[in-house]
């Protein structure tokens, strides 16, 4: 009987899953720039993430329950990593209010706790990176830290 625990890896909490989006997010950002189609950063930025051993899951069905109906097909969330932390994909100029609405419409239909609302088109990451909380407060001190800059 083997008791190894080799092959399985430690399930890691919402905010260090945010803190490796981030990075490569950053990373993303700084090597491809604001410009290109929202799906290009989608398919690239789950490769990464994949790469760093997190599972993630493209284009998840978010369904929608309304007046005892439950409809599948509501509405489609960008990325969904280690079925806990959301990611949404804009590659806008500037975002909307809409976009971190819609977020927390998706964090509340999926009952998660955290997601990000990460822009693209932005100038900077930093100015495009946005973090949705759904919920009372439970994250006592985010490790997320979105300027890179040193300086």
């Amino acid at each position: 009987m083997n008791d190894s625990h080799e092959g399985t890896k430690p399930r890691r909490d919402a905010e260090e899953i945010s803190s490796i989006v981030v990075d490569c997010g950053y990373k993303l950002h700084l090597e491809a720039g604001p410009g290109l189609l929202e799906s290009v950063y989608e398919v690239v930025l789950a490769k990464m993430l994949v790469e760093q051993g997190l599972e993630v899951k493209r284009q998840v069905p978010v369904p929608i329950r309304l007046a005892g109906l439950t409809f599948d097909e509501g509405f489609r969330a960008d990325l969904l990593v280690e079925n806990q932390l959301l990611i949404e994909l804009k590659s806008v100029e500037n975002l909307a209010p809409v976009h971190s609405k819609q977020v927390l419409t998706y964090l509340r239909l999926l009952k998660l706790p955290l997601g990000l609302l990460i822009n693209f088109g932005a100038a900077t990451f930093k100015e495009g990176c946005k973090r949705i909380v759904n919920g009372p407060q439970t994250f006592v001190s985010s490790r997320l830290r979105v300027n890179q800059d040193p300086g």
